[in-house]
């Protein structure tokens, strides 16, 4: 079987690389011809732990192509998937550009029934423009060839996205006749063996289940961090309210950590496209607009956290330990450490900042106007504070020792000195940082 996947960004390389896995001969187009010649190369433009490895041995064993084409390979596949970006608008809403111009080059050249999935995250009603689309470039040129659109929205999570996609809980599929659901259940039936959990349903259906489960999971985290907040003020600790909630299995334990915010590609550019697409048909999403509110102002907590702490940021050095907007992933797109940078830049503040794998990418994004430290000791030499944005595991054990040593001490509200840790993701255990002689703060 022969599959074409359009952009080779997170989703399309991903999937790519995994269908090739199971054997299917499968050939990523993308129209930058940098990207193309840098994956020729063997080199992978995105961070995905296990990615370069699986890219490398499905090329090398002749299953996964590299192409700046669609046309070259259009005629030899049965299935495209479309895999471009879809970025927000300013009004919040999805820019379907890319995705359009995919449907326009496919309609201009098919000579077969090919199958256009769309696997980028659309709004409820995009299946039926690509159609639209499609149809008109058939006009064009005068001829009828027949053709369908599916939806296939993809459900990986950052930093896990391999595992996500070779076995996947459950894939959603929205197709419109029994043949496109027997080519789907081709393509997807090597993945699913001992248990087919491939969804069929309607193509408005599949484009609507993958905005409701981000936003769901969106609204877990804004929720507890609005719990987080009010135990703040009424001297509650979060953590046991999560574990007290979290046993109860209509609720669960799972996006139930309070934070200082959420970001990525997902997200918060779902979140948005979800309450515009409800803006657009008259109905005001209550419950949406807030989660995209209280994660606004949670990117906040930490700035607010050090000035209690700090008083005047004036002249402060502050070290940040993370800046992606989660671990596994170098991804800063949304990032809360993004916001917290720029309050702290604002307030006069010296910023230093270790991450894993982020900061080349927080370089390109903002410049010079941090200081990149090599190491998440160099980061907290000489800080006035320490403020943990990313939950990466390197930093969960940190040697208290060498902290206690190389921070500057604050005054505290018993007149000791102490060193200034703000927890903005809740992993460090209170009592074990209090013990060490450290000021604490943490999100709840």
């Amino acid at each position: 079987m022969k599959i074409a996947v359009v952009g080779t960004g997170y989703v399309g390389l991903v999937s790519g690389a995994c269908f090739s896995e199971m054997g299917i001969d499968v050939t990523c187009v993308d129209i930058d011809e940098a990207k193309i010649n840098r994956l020729l190369r063997g080199e992978i433009p995105i961070y995905e732990p296990g990615l370069a490895d699986l890219v490398g041995r499905n090329v090398e064993a002749g299953r996964l192509h590299f192409k700046t084409d669609l046309t070259e390979v259009l005629d030899d596949v049965e299935v495209v998937f479309s895999a471009v970006g879809t970025p927000p608008d300013e009004d919040g809403s999805a820019d379907l550009r890319y995705v359009l111009d995919v449907a326009r080059n496919f309609g201009r050249h098919i000579n077969k029934y090919t199958i256009l999935v769309t696997k980028s995250t659309v709004p409820v009603g995009t299946a039926e423009k690509v159609k639209s689309v499609i149809a008109e470039e058939l006009t064009r040129r005068g001829v009828d060839v027949p053709f369908e659109v599916a939806s296939n929205p993809e459900f990986l999570k950052e930093g896990a996205a391999i595992k996500d996609f070779m076995s996947p809980d459950r894939v959603v599929v929205g197709v419109e006749s029994d043949r496109a659901r027997k080519v789907m259940t081709k393509l997807y039936r090597p993945f699913l063996t001992n248990n087919f959990r491939v969804y069929f349903m309607d193509i408005p259906s599949a484009e609507m289940t993958k905005y409701a489960a981000n936003a769901m999971l969106a609204t877990r985290i804004s929720f507890m961090n609005d719990i987080a907040n009010l135990c703040d003020l009424v001297g509650a600790d979060v953590d046991m309210v999560r574990k007290g909630i979290g046993t109860d299995a209509r609720i669960g334990s799972k996006f139930l950590y309070a934070g200082c915010g959420y970001g990525g590609s997902c997200f918060p550019k779902d979140v948005k496209a979800l309450a515009h697409t409800g803006r657009e048909h008259g109905y005001v999403m209550g419950v949406i607009e807030a989660v995209e509110a209280v994660n606004e102002r949670q990117k906040e907590i930490v700035v607010k956290k050090l000035k209690s702490a700090l008083g005047e940021l004036r002249g402060k050095t502050v070290a940040l330990w993370g800046l992606a907007f989660k671990p596994e992933t170098d991804d800063m797109r949304e990032a809360p450490a993004l916001v917290v940078i720029n309050r702290l830049l604002e307030a006069g503040a010296t910023v230093k900042v270790y991450d894993p794998v982020a900061m080349e990418e927080c370089r390109r994004r903002i410049g010079d106007c941090v200081v990149y430290c090599k190491d998440m000791y160099d980061a907290v030499m000489d800080a006035d504070a320490l403020a943990l944005i990313t939950e990466w595991k390197q930093f969960r054990v940190p040697s208290w020792q060498v902290l206690k040593r190389v921070m500057r001490p604050q005054p505290s509200a018993d007149g000791e000195e102490r060193p200034v840790i703000v927890d903005g993701r809740n992993i460090f255990d209170r009592d074990e940082v209090l013990e060490n002689g450290f000021t604490y703060l943490k999100i709840g």
